[in-house]
This record gives C-alpha cells, structure tokens and sequence, in this order.
C-alpha cells in the first residue's frame, strides 16, 4: 500500500466564501499515481470546511442563508468564545458542515455519484488556511 500528501493552500479576500476543489483533488490522485484506494480531504482549521455537494449557485446561497440562521455573525456579543476575536459564528458553521470528507480512488479518478463536487468553506477568511489531501491504495 502507498499514501500520497498534499496541502492546498487558500486567502480568501472575504470573510466567507466557497471554493470548489474537485479538480485539484484530482490532480493529487494524478499526481499519487494511486488507482485503487481512498482519498481524505480536510480542512486544517477550525474555522473552514469540506465537504461534497452540488456545484449549483442556489444551492451555495441556501448554504450562507442557512448556516447564518443558525450560527449569526453578529451581534458578536452574543458568544462566549468571542473576547479578542469576532469568529465563535464560525467555529459552529464548521462543525455543522463537518471537518472532513472521504472518496473511494477506482481506476485513478475520483468515484462520485451524479453532481458531487468538493468544496472548500471558508468562514473567517482574510488569511492563509489550508487543506490536507491524503491518498492511500495501490
């Protein structure tokens, strides 16, 4: 059995944003030369996320409706955790949306059903995070 790491790097320029990554979760199983095992993607912050859906514009704004209904940015004073910084709305829209993802690797591609994408989640940008890929098989 091999494994195969890669990190992906991201600065976003807003405080939240979305990223689709499929591809270059493809390119690390390129890059791997693995065809036959299992792909983890996770997001190494605890402010962001990754998770698999559809790359569909409405379906991304019901995502920020939702997650902003259940985890409000602001008032900032109505979290515990926010003393020097303004960022306890993102820790939760993390952990609703979760940490990681897994993909089965068949015949060197990414083995997905209909319209699954991977995206990066982004929920208190303006400085470098990262993504770690981690390929195991054959």
């Amino acid at each position: 059995m091999k494994s195969f790491r890669k990190v992906l790097y991201f600065n976003l320029p807003t405080r939240r944003g979305l990223v689709n990554i499929t591809e270059a979760v493809q390119k690390a199983i390129d890059e791997s030369h693995i065809k036959e095992g299992l792909c983890l993607i996770n997001a190494m912050n605890i402010t962001a996320s990754v998770f698999i859906n559809d790359d569909e514009a409405g379906l991304h704004n019901d995502y920020e409706r939702w997650l902003e209904k259940l985890a409000p940015e602001k008032p900032y004073n109505q979290y515990q955790h926010n003393g020097f910084e303004d960022n306890a709305d993102a820790h939760l829209k993390r952990t609703i949306m979760g940490r990681e993802t897994v993909v089965a690797v068949t015949d060197g591609h990414l083995d997905f059903g209909i319209w699954e994408q991977i995206f990066y989640f982004e929920f208190d940008g303006k400085r470098e995070k990262r993504v770690l890929i981690k390929i195991i098989g054959d």
